[in-house]
């Protein structure tokens, strides 16, 4: 039976290549000349360290547009609150990776909702969803990228025939 699994996924080697670019451009821009702005990739937390929050904003703007440059989704981007102590103002960005109970309960949800004759099933942080037919999972998918579909950065890997 045709099937394929529904992800919530970046490639790391891309994050990483975005936030050295971000750096560049911090580094390099008229605005910043004289500040001491940096990003820094731990895992999958980047963080923001500046000299007052409206240059927080200005390197949260940088780094979503490199992000988006090297292909990984805006929506994956998860802003922590600013800490800003005196001198120094830091902030964190979660990069979000796999889907949580929730978010899957509630693709599944969406899929079941729709009638088409499918099977999803949760295994682990993704979703499998199988079909006799491989027009009906070309369905789900167009569904899940349309109007109705989450507010995730959603990819669709594993397709078998």
């Amino acid at each position: 039976m045709p099937s394929f699994d529904i992800v919530s996924e970046f490639d790391k080697h891309e994050a990483s290549n975005a936030v050295d670019q971000a750096n560049r451009e911090v580094q390099t821009r008229f605005d910043f000349k004289g500040v001491d702005a940096s990003f820094e990739l731990n895992g999958e937390v980047v963080s923001l360290q500046a000299d007052v929050d409206f240059q927080l904003k200005q390197m949260l703007d940088v780094l979503r547009n490199k992000l988006i440059a090297r292909g990984i989704d805006a929506r994956c981007v998860e802003e922590q609150d600013p800490v800003l102590s005196g001198v120094k103002a830091r902030q964190d960005v979660k990069l979000k990776q796999g889907l949580e109970q929730a978010d899957s309960k509630a693709i599944i949800k969406l899929i079941k909702d729709s009638k088409l004759k499918v099977q999803t099933q949760i295994q682990g942080d993704k979703v499998r969803v199988t079909g006799k037919k491989r027009d009906d999972l070309q369905q789900v998918i167009a569904l899940l990228k349309g109007e109705q579909g989450p507010d995730l950065a959603l990819q669709y890997d594993n397709f078998r025939d």
